[in-house]
């Protein structure tokens, strides 16, 4: 795309978007009475307007039919995580059965690890990305403890060359063909938070399989945002949340995906409860668990029905807007102008004052620029929030800003390199 720094192209290309019907169905959050510029959505993202009509559904499901509501009703609500599990599956790339709806996504990640972490003398370090969201960090130290093991030897992470800012993928398969006789398990984001940087999972797993290794994926930030293929890749496990590019609502409910490949192992380790029991036998309530087929037997808990119908009103925006392709290529030309008006703020200064650390290669990266302010960052972004502009802070100079194809304009785009053009005079 040829772009130009003007509002009128802006506008232009928001009359072409073929998403552009779907903002209309978001609750934009107000500054001063008008639109704020959302670009949060890597965070947290916005309230479909038919979020609270969905919930209200099934209060009134549970005032009028109370216990009754897991069986009668419209959706009952013992298979009513069914549906959402066949949307979500086409959005990370997989089989209806590899997805299950449930949880949270760091309770997913340590249920996940019981099966798929299995430490012995020979193989027990686990390959991670340096600087990986603290909750990964957490989650694998807890495990490999829990084993009995040293974070400091069981645990390998892999930094950036110095100098650079993001990882080269053949980095990470060196690193993994380095530790291949001790490897259990390569656990990476999706898309590292910080930088915004989109790893390269196909060629993280192939490496992990020729290692003798597992290959699981933490996809927080990569779920909704860009194109996902982990059945076709061969991906192990993944989890993610569903409150960022899925709409959920704050706390919203997360999903796991198993491959299929690993259904028939009946001996592989997992925590159960009688919401993983086989569906047909479940109120037998018979002793010795025995798995619901799939992905389904990764569950413990029952399903929290005002969290999926939160979710739900989600997903069927999801299901409206064709599929993750569309989004993608309107989300690679938001980031891409985003991009190019950034840099014409820094070539009319003559120095880099916003420098984007997220990759320029647009397949290495989703609707997230990384913006390191070189100096007042901290009063840059006080500025930004106070005109409207909702991004995000990371410490100590890294203001996040993510347009969202669903719900996000190239206007909003342009008038948001206005406000930062705007800051560099205004906070001086």
């Amino acid at each position: 795309m040829n772009y130009q720094n003007s509002l009128a192209f802006a506008i232009e290309q928001d009359e072409l978007d073929p998403l552009k019907g779907f903002r209309d169905r978001f609750l934009i959050p107000k500054h001063n009475g008008k639109d704020a510029i959302y670009l949060c959505g890597n965070s947290l993202g916005l309230q479909p307007k038919s979020a609270a009509q969905y919930v209200a559904d099934q209060m009134a499901n549970w005032q009028n039919i109370a216990v009754e509501g897991w069986f009668q009703g419209n959706d009952p609500w013992l298979e009513y995580h069914k549906p959402l599990a066949k949307l979500v599956a086409r959005i990370v790339g997989a089989n209806e059965n590899e997805v299950a709806v449930m949880n949270s996504l760091t309770v997913n990640l340590h249920l996940l690890m019981v099966s798929f972490y299995k430490p012995n003398n020979k193989r027990y370090k686990i390959i991670m990305e340096g600087g990986a969201f603290p909750s990964d960090q957490y989650a694998m130290e807890s495990q490999v403890k829990f084993h009995g093991l040293d974070p400091k030897d069981a645990i390998v992470e892999i930094f950036p060359r110095e100098g650079e800012v993001t990882l080269r993928t053949e980095d990470i398969v060196n690193c993994i063909k380095t530790h291949a006789d001790d490897l259990a398990l390569v656990l990476f984001s999706g898309i590292n938070y910080y930088t915004g940087q989109f790893f390269d999972l196909a060629a993280i797993t192939k490496a992990a399989h020729e290692a003798g290794a597992y290959a699981g994926f933490d996809l927080a930030h990569a779920a909704g945002n860009v194109p996902l293929k982990l059945h076709e890749w061969g991906a192990d496990f993944a989890c993610w949340c569903s409150y960022k590019y899925m709409n959920s609502g704050p706390g919203g409910i997360s999903g796991i995906f198993v491959h299929e490949k690993h259904f028939t192992d009946k001996e592989m380790p997992r925590f159960a409860g009688w919401w993983g029991y086989r569906a047909d036998k479940r109120f037998l309530m018979a002793p010795g668990f025995d798995p619901a087929s799939g992905a389904d037997g990764w569950q413990v808990s029952t399903s929290p029905i005002l969290l999926l119908a939160l979710f739900k009103a989600s997903m069927a925006i999801f299901d409206d807007a064709a599929d993750i392709d569309v989004l993608r290529k309107k989300s690679i030309a938001l980031t891409g102008y985003l991009e190019f008006l950034i840099n014409g703020i820094n070539n009319r200064l003559g120095e880099d004052v916003f420098n984007i650390i997220t990759p320029v290669n647009e397949a290495m990266r989703g609707c997230q620029l990384s913006v390191v302010c070189t100096r007042n960052a901290k009063p840059i972004f006080k500025y930004l929030a106070d005109h409207g502009v909702i991004g995000d802070w990371r410490e100590p100079d890294v203001i996040r800003l993510s347009p969202v194809p669903l719900y996000n304009s190239f206007q909003d785009v342009y008038h948001t390199a206005i406000h930062l053009a705007n800051a560099i005079e205004a906070v001086k």
